[in-house]
């Protein structure tokens, strides 16, 4: 369900969707046709109605508007015409932009990055994934906190108004810094939270690099099916829908292949642009990939823009810190892929295994794969990979579900 992200304060009403033009800028530097059918997705997660969409060609959004003047008229008979109430740009906007496109247009509008972190807050279930959004969106908010000062102002007349002197700070610009000031004490007590949620992840991962257990990471593009692997790989029981950023709480599972025992993480999904707000809110939970031995790097082999999403998975391990490890990259959904389409994926990446997380097929030869690797990475670093005997009394520290806390009641997510 669509939240105040993308509705403002007065929220939606249960009777229907809301309806929401997509707006793009093609610059010739994406396939943008392939962007606005991921903000489609991205809005039909969130609980929107797509009515249509709005693309200019030009080199360079318009600094005021987004796109030009031409463009914006053509919008607003767009708006006219379906209903729509929403206009949702595929691009992160500027306060200022959102500010004028929503004078010019009378119509609600929220960017990329907004939309992203709403979805990242529906789905939010655990207590840590609920603190990482939060301060994802409070860092989201407080530069855009100006652009509502001219509203917040009109309450009062701003420093200017009724005859008052330039230096008196009328309601709304005392409201307005009364908010700013309550989100950076919340983001404060976020941050402490979150420092917590890395020291418990670093004592795990420190307690299995003690015990020499091997780590593989399971990392892609969201809704390439992470999770649904997971579940095939070692019998785990994830939720699994068919949804952008249906998992954000990293689960770990124990698994043991030819007397070598080694544990396989589960990870949130990436995206195009994905907001660097919740990169860095989510840094604890990435850091899962970072300290693996072995990343698995899920590809939907039916995805007409597979090798893009390979570019942008790969761009975003290499922000955090983890395009040095080791990768082992898995064409998955091979059962509904067009079997040109996996061929060349193959030729692509040569040694790419092909397999189903749904049916199972290539999923044996996967584990063997996998085991032969720790095993070899192991030996490299000059210590064996872990056996099931040795690590029977660790089992229950080891095999961690790391979704701690999801039990527990979380505060509400700043929406």
């Amino acid at each position: 369900m669509a939240g105040t992200w993308l509705l403002g304060p007065g929220g939606r009403t249960d009777a229907a969707p809301p309806l929401a033009v997509l707006v793009a800028v093609d610059d010739g530097d994406v396939d943008v046709e392939a962007s606005l059918a991921e903000l489609a997705r991205l809005a039909d997660t969130d609980g929107v109605a797509v009515a249509d969409t709005v693309v200019q060609r030009r080199e360079h959004p318009d600094p005021a508007t987004y796109v030009g003047s031409g463009t914006v008229r053509t919008l607003q008979e767009v708006l006219e015409r379906t209903g729509a109430s929403l206009v949702v740009c595929d691009d992160e906007l500027s306060p200022a932009q959102v500010r004028t496109l929503e004078e010019r247009t009378g119509a609600r509008v929220v960017d990329r990055t907004a939309l992203i972190l709403d979805v990242f807050a529906e789905h939010a279930r655990s207590s840590e994934g609920r603190t990482q959004v939060e301060l994802a969106q409070i860092a989201y908010q407080l530069p855009r906190l100006r652009g509502r000062g001219a509203q917040m102002s009109r309450i009062g007349g701003g420093r200017v108004a009724g005859g008052a002197g330039i230096g008196v700070r009328g309601p709304g610009e005392m409201r307005l810094e009364s908010e700013r000031r309550r989100l950076r004490r919340r983001a404060g007590e976020l941050r402490r939270r979150t420092r917590d949620i890395a020291a418990r992840r670093e004592r795990t991962r420190t307690r299995r690099q003690r015990d020499r257990v091997p780590s593989v990471a399971i990392t892609g593009y969201t809704n390439a099916g992470k999770s649904a692997l997971l579940n095939r790989l070692t019998a785990a029981e994830v939720e699994v829908r068919d949804e952008l950023f249906a998992t954000l709480d990293p689960t770990v599972r124990r698994l043991v292949v030819d007397g070598s025992a080694f544990t396989v993480t589960d990870t949130v999904g990436f995206v195009r642009n994905l907001p660097h707000q919740l990169v860095d809110a989510f840094r604890s939970t990435l850091e899962e990939v970072v300290g693996a031995d072995l990343v698995v790097h899920v590809v939907d082999a039916s995805a007409p823009d597979a090798m893009a999403q390979v570019t942008t998975v790969r761009g975003v391990l290499h922000e955090i810190g983890a395009s040095h490890l080791p990768e082992v990259l898995v064409l998955n959904k091979v059962d509904v892929a067009p079997a040109e389409w996996v061929d060349a994926l193959r030729r692509a990446y040569p040694g790419a295994p092909a397999v189903s997380a749904l049916t199972g097929e290539g999923v044996p030869e996967l584990r063997h794969l996998l085991a032969r690797r720790v095993r070899e990475l192991s030996a490299a670093h000059g210590h064996p990979a872990g056996s099931e005997d040795q690590q029977d009394e660790e089992r229950q520290d080891v095999v961690v579900d790391l979704r701690e806390g999801s039990a527990r009641g979380a505060e509400g997510v700043t929406r």
